[in-house]
């Protein structure tokens, strides 16, 4: 129902025991806002996803839904990473809530517009994006590989919305699609624009983590792009088409080259097979093995067909709320 609908904002968190009752308190005082002013239906509700924390996540998780009936808990068997646990909150809200919203548990995404979604919902679109209206809180490189990331998307034909990470309302039409999506390399922020339907957008200030460290460092960023990448496009693979040609027509001059310095006298004996043989013909083979590799991992994943996460317990289906 868009006057009044059934809303579920999903938080995914893993090892985050340090900002979690701040969380729970800072989402628990807008949700019950919304439910005071019947913007949204009084079942309405929160719902953590413990990707398999190490810490006392799933014990805070555990202890809030026996103290309060509008939150709920998924906890997954172990860590699946962070686009699985936003899946895992998906499909166990699919056919309960009319609308949900995924946010990040470390406080950075700004709580207070909330509203503004479910305004934009009831409007009628589908799908509403967060974003962010600017990137103070980042630092100079993050900066940069993000505007980075974006531009080299779109030149791959990827087409993103530009300062969107996961904060973000899925209408019930668009949650059902959603879910529908097979693959096992998921990537969200590529796969939810696919979609289709009426969307619009809702700007916001990115804030300071709240607490804890930041679950996302370079290395994990670096292989999210890669995801994101292999996961939409097959440029890569014509890029090294491509420079396979080039450095074919190299080859060629660099041969017609060292023909001539033969002829002259002035060759090095062996420094012109050593040249064409190693530096230029094995590094352009390395490069190439290296990203055909990359494509083919990703298709053994995907036809293993194995579960994309493991639900440990889950407060919605359970008899009894989980203590």
């Amino acid at each position: 129902m868009r006057d009044k609908p059934m809303l579920t904002i999903i938080v995914p968190c893993y090892n985050e025991e340090e900002v979690l009752n701040e969380t729970m308190q800072q989402l628990g005082l807008v949700l019950r806002g919304m439910k005071e002013r019947f913007a949204i239906h009084e079942d309405s509700d929160l719902l953590f996803v413990d990707d398999g924390s190490r810490d006392k996540t799933w014990e805070i998780i555990a202890g809030a839904m026996a103290k309060h009936d509008y939150i709920n808990g998924v906890k997954l068997s172990r860590n699946f990473g962070h686009q699985n646990a936003l899946l895992a909150g998906m499909q166990a809200a699919e056919g309960r809530a009319d609308c949900i919203i995924s946010i990040d548990s470390d406080l950075q995404d700004d709580v207070e517009v909330i509203p503004d979604f479910v305004e934009k919902y009831r409007a009628g679109y589908e799908v509403v994006y967060g974003i962010r209206d600017e990137r103070k809180t980042d630092t100079r490189f993050k900066r940069g590989s993000a505007h980075l990331f974006y531009s080299m998307m779109g030149k791959f034909g990827i087409h993103l919305v530009p300062d969107h990470a996961d904060y973000r309302l899925l209408g019930s039409l668009a949650l059902q699609e959603m879910n529908l999506f097979p693959e096992n390399n998921i990537f969200l922020r590529g796969i939810v624009p696919l979609i289709g339907f009426k969307s619009d957008k809702v700007y916001y200030h990115r804030k300071e983590r709240f607490a804890g460290e930041s679950k996302y460092p370079l290395k994990k960023m670096l292989a999210f792009a890669a995801d994101g990448l292999t996961s939409f496009s097959v440029a890569p693979i014509r890029l090294v088409t491509g420079l396979g040609a080039l450095m074919f027509v190299i080859a060629i001059v660099i041969g017609i080259y060292t023909f001539i310095q033969h002829l002259s006298g002035t060759a090095t004996t062996g420094w012109s097979s050593l040249m064409l043989s190693i530096w230029v013909i094995g590094g352009v083979q390395m490069i190439s093995l290296g990203v055909v590799g990359e494509y083919i991992g990703r298709i053994y994943s995907e036809v293993k067909q194995r579960p994309r996460f493991i639900v440990e317990q889950n407060s919605y289906v359970d008899s009894e709320r989980l203590e």
